[in-house]
């Protein structure tokens, strides 16, 4: 109960006006179905929101892996002035101050003492619940073999086999969990995003993000770390062998070049 209530809670936001629901909607498959999402005054971010759908089984957060638990993940949210846009003074103030949540707080951890690492835990409880039924293809891997269409069960084969996608997407939530560069950084270009690079440091890691969930995939778009793209184009774009980056005559020695 502390934790949903602090999930759909705007007073946590330094404005207000934004929960962690607002870019994560149980209606929009834990999405909020935009491009990319709104932060802090209305400001476009940067990259699509990643439905926290499965979190509970997920070992690193955010596109780029910046953070490695799900309590982190949650706080790190609270924090970032371009998104909630809180304080931690804020964040235990405003809880505090609230009847209901010194109840919920004393019912959680035995005492009604509000920290935000006890809100990141509340928060990350709470995601952690958000595990989906089961689907037509869980059904026909426990035997049901008419549960899949024939055109489902040869798009399954291509799958494991002519396109490669379970090179990637394997496991119970279709997803490595890695991180890799598949042609989208843009680098040098409108929309560039350098991906994990900008949390290790690493060259190597420029333009990787970390593979994407793929259980409720058509519920989810649109699609990849930029939102640019809807089911059908990406899967052109793996057909065609992804973009393919060209360094130019200024790029010829750069070191950050993804290759």
């Amino acid at each position: 109960a502390l934790g949903k209530a602090l999930f759909f809670d705007p007073r946590l936001s330094g404005s207000g006006q934004i929960a962690c629901a607002s870019c994560h909607d149980p209606d929009l498959a834990w999405t909020d179905g935009r491009t990319t999402s709104f932060g802090h005054s209305r400001k476009m971010l940067a990259r699509n929101a990643p439905t926290t759908r499965f979190a509970a089984h997920q070992e690193t957060f955010f596109w780029d892996g910046r953070a490695d638990t799900l309590e982190g993940q949650a706080v790190a949210v609270l924090l970032n002035p371009d998104e909630m846009h809180a304080s931690r003074d804020h964040v235990v103030q405003t809880v505090s101050s609230i009847t209901a949540y010194q109840k919920l707080f004393g019912e959680a951890f035995g005492d009604e003492e509000v920290t935000l690492q006890r809100v990141g835990q509340a928060i990350a409880c709470f995601e952690r619940t958000a595990v989906n039924g089961r689907t037509r293809f869980d059904a026909f891997l426990k035997g049901k073999t008419d549960a899949m269409s024939d055109s489902a069960i040869r798009g399954m084969d291509l799958f494991r086999r002519e396109a490669r996608c379970m090179n990637c997407h394997h496991g119970p939530l279709l997803s490595d969990g890695k991180f890799h560069d598949v042609g989208l950084s843009y680098y040098g270009r409108k929309y560039e995003d350098l991906g994990r690079f900008e949390i290790t440091g690493e060259a190597a890691d420029v333009g990787r993000f970390r593979t994407p969930v793929l259980r409720d995939v058509t519920s989810t778009e649109p699609l990849m770390h930029n939102g640019l793209f809807h089911l059908p184009g990406v899967l052109n774009m793996y057909n065609a062998g992804m973009p393919t980056l060209k360094r130019k005559e200024h790029q010829q020695a750069d070191e950050r070049f993804p290759t």
